[in-house]
């Protein structure tokens, strides 16, 4: 079967093509590189401090305090 040259949206006839060329149109519109909000920075804690959960399996509030 082949693939039909129109198609009927709300009584309107459209031809195929038109619709899959405006379509490839919209999708490269949608890929614009979007600017960064903030510039990443290195995290530089320790490896079990970079985590919620690191942070309260080891807890090195008083560990500096001597």
């Amino acid at each position: 079967m082949p693939a039909p040259k129109f198609i009927d949206i709300d009584g309107k006839r459209f031809l195929w093509r038109a619709l899959l060329q405006r379509r490839r149109e919209q999708v490269a519109a949608s890929r614009v590189e979007q600017p960064v909000l903030f510039e990443m920075k290195e995290d530089c804690r320790p490896i079990p401090e970079r985590t919620a959960a690191g942070r309260y399996a080891e807890p090195s509030l008083f560990a500096f305090v001597k």
